[in-house]
């Protein structure tokens, strides 16, 4: 038997695990769930014959080497600030790896050890980043190799609540990591490139600068910028491309009204509130608001923001149920983008039987024979329930293919990489259809950076 060990058993394991469980039998693997709670581990390795749960601490060094010695591959779903202490065992022991996170300074410092002795690395293998960098780069290739110039690249997704699951008025819901959603787009300016000209919007920007879709009969859709698209033109071999920017898909709205947020610093995770477990939601409201010995918290809120009460945006802040005064945040020494972590998981966190949705969007602009043309690539993929997401598919297969894929010595380039190569992303992405997960390209007129498209 070839020992798989996975390393975290979040919401992302499901469709990963039942994947190498299916192929355990006729590819003779053993997989070893690991995590930090037996629990979740238990719950994810199932009853499979082929499967093992195990109580894990990546921070346990010896317990940590042990099982990195007995598997032939390592999968880790840790957080990517964890990866690296598992990246360095199995640098020492030979063992090839394979995470959905972005590569960090400290995983690319690997590189040259992992290629001296031989070992694939495979990071970004999930669905954004991932799935995205598959699908881009098999459509970029393609136009470069029949000699084409390509002169803009616009790609955007988001993990949304599928339709028939989205009953707020935020048309949202958790499907990820939910501190991920609230610290979105901190950490430095926004930065792109259209037609030849360099943007930034600095984060209190970021949600009042959005730009419109419309995607192949599945509605109206809204983007905001990712933080550096800029450093893709070298990734994907683009450096003299006019036009390059990377979003991020929300339901039209939402990020007017996430901007309250934002312009409130209730996002904000650089500092703690005394006594924060002893706030109510709308304690915490009030602490972003004026001292009035007479005005109510509601008051001051539409005065501040300039809201008025039959705004949709004060539907939306009410329906969260912030203004209450019994509610008790129960988390101590909380920051402001914790305790509003808080009170969003109250109202958007998915239920057993809800459906999420993931959307992808690709816009390919290029020059050949003199004539401009442009293509648009789409991929929606539905989940099935509360634990079998699509969030959970689009990150978890591809991770899956990909372990198995360098198992078998179908992927065999060593080193600290991302799914760019031909050699990487045309097998995942042929056998990934099997499972649904299939873009529907067409060709369209060209139409460049269009800045009707953009609010603000």
């Amino acid at each position: 038997m070839r020992n798989i060990l996975v390393i975290g058993a979040g919401k992302s394991c499901s469709y990963l695990t039942d994947y190498l469980q299916k192929k355990s039998v006729t590819e003779k693997l053993h997989i070893t769930i690991a995590d930090i709670s037996l629990e979740n581990a238990k719950k994810s390795a199932g009853n499979h014959p082929n499967s093992a749960a195990l109580e894990f601490d990546v921070f346990d060094e010896t317990q940590r080497r042990q099982e990195i010695q007995k598997a032939d591959i390592v999968v880790s779903m840790l957080p990517a600030r964890f990866h690296i202490e598992v990246a360095k065992d199995c640098i020492t022991y030979n063992k090839h790896m394979v995470t959905a996170s972005y590569i960090s300074d400290e995983m690319k410092a690997l590189d040259a050890q992992a290629k001296e002795k031989g070992l694939v690395f495979m990071n970004e293998i999930g669905v954004d980043p991932g799935i995205d960098h598959m699908s881009a780069m098999q459509v970029i290739d393609r136009i470069r190799d029949n000699g084409a110039k390509i002169l803009l690249f616009e790609s955007f997704t988001g993990g949304l609540v599928a339709p028939e699951s989205d009953t707020n008025l935020w048309n949202y819901k958790f499907t990820w990591n939910p501190r991920n959603v609230v610290l979105a787009g901190q950490g430095g300016a926004a930065m792109f490139i259209q037609e030849g000209t360099y943007k930034y919007i600095p984060y209190h920007k970021l949600f009042r600068r959005t730009e419109f879709l419309t995607l192949n009969g599945n509605g109206k859709f809204e983007a905001y910028a990712n933080r550096d698209s800029l450093k893709y033109r070298s990734v994907y071999g683009l450096e003299d491309i006019p036009t390059m920017y990377r979003g991020t898909i929300r339901k039209v709205g939402f990020s007017r009204a996430w901007n309250i947020f934002v312009q409130l610093g209730m996002t904000d995770d650089t500092y703690t509130i005394e006594g924060s477990e002893h706030m109510s939601y709308r304690d915490f409201v009030n602490l972003f608001l004026a001292y009035s010995p007479s005005d109510s918290v509601e008051l001051k809120l539409r005065s501040y923001l300039k809201i008025d009460q039959d705004d949709i945006m004060w539907d939306k802040l009410v329906e969260l149920d912030i203004f209450n005064k019994e509610k008790k945040i129960e988390l101590k020494n909380a920051t402001p983008a914790q305790m509003l972590q808080k009170i969003l998981s109250d109202s958007w966190t998915l239920q057993e039987t809800d459906k999420d949705m993931i959307v992808m969007h690709h816009k390919f602009g290029y020059e050949i024979n003199g004539e401009k043309r442009q293509i648009e690539s789409s991929l929606v993929v539905k989940g099935e329930n509360q634990t079998y997401t699509a969030m959970a598919k689009t990150v978890g297969l591809p991770v899956a293919i990909a372990t198995l894929k360098i198992l078998n010595k179908e992927i065999i380039t060593p080193g600290v990489q991302i799914p760019i190569s031909k050699e990487v992303y045309t097998p995942i992405l042929k056998e990934l259809e099997e499972y649904g997960i299939k873009f529907t390209e067409k060709k369209v007129k060209y139409l460049g950076y269009n800045p009707e498209n953009v609010i603000g």
